[in-house]
């Protein structure tokens, strides 16, 4: 069963912001462009699917490899309470999130130009990445930076059994599982199917 997604906040200045900054920087395609809202912003806030079941109230988050704000930007903005730190290694990327934070007012947003290798370890209750590396790549990076019981929740698409399958060793390596796959679709006319897989780290 697929499950819909209940947006509370208004994104109508988000939307107009980041037209502004794409067109010095070319975060998305013009297509992307044009469906902002239906392929980033929607598909970002499917991590309230995640957030919804399993009760969570406050977290400081990690979104490894933001590029132009996604997930970071719309998940900051839907949830003033948590914490974001948003990562990625290419300066005007997070040159554009700077601007976009300081024009929206995102005080819980913290961007940073860098490697993530180089932040703290288990310091996150919750990491996220979409459209960055597959999942074994990737919970490689994520996990040694979660709190013991943090969650690694991973946007992926049509290959993520495969990636399932081919993660086993690492998620052993970190002592971690994956606890639920979360599927949903997109709001477009052409059917895109996306799933979240939440991985738990245990110790």
């Amino acid at each position: 069963m697929k499950d819909s997604i209940k947006i509370n906040s208004s994104f109508d200045d988000f939307i107009k912001v980041f037209a502004e900054e794409n067109s010095k920087h070319n975060l998305v395609s013009a297509n992307d462009e044009k469906l902002l809202f239906e392929k980033h912003i929607y598909d970002s806030l499917s991590i309230k699917l995640f957030i919804d079941k399993y009760n969570i109230k406050n977290a400081k988050i990690l979104d490894i490899g933001c590029g132009g704000g996604f997930p970071c930007i719309p998940i900051s903005m839907e949830y003033p309470k948590f914490e974001i730190t948003c990562v990625d290694s290419i300066r005007k990327k997070i040159t554009s999130i700077e601007t976009m934070k300081e024009k929206l007012a995102l005080n819980n947003l913290n961007p940073v130009c860098g490697r993530i290798e180089a932040l703290e370890l288990g310091q996150f209750d919750i990491a996220v990445s979409r459209a960055v590396a597959d999942l074994a790549k990737i919970s490689e990076y994520a996990l040694p930076k979660l709190k013991k019981g943090g969650y690694f929740i991973a946007y992926k698409s049509k290959k993520a059994d495969e990636e399932i399958k081919n993660s086993k060793n690492v998620l052993k390596k970190y002592k971690s599982e994956i606890v639920d796959t979360i599927d949903y679709t997109l709001p477009l006319e052409d059917i895109y199917e996306r799933k979240l897989i939440c991985i738990k780290k245990e110790d």
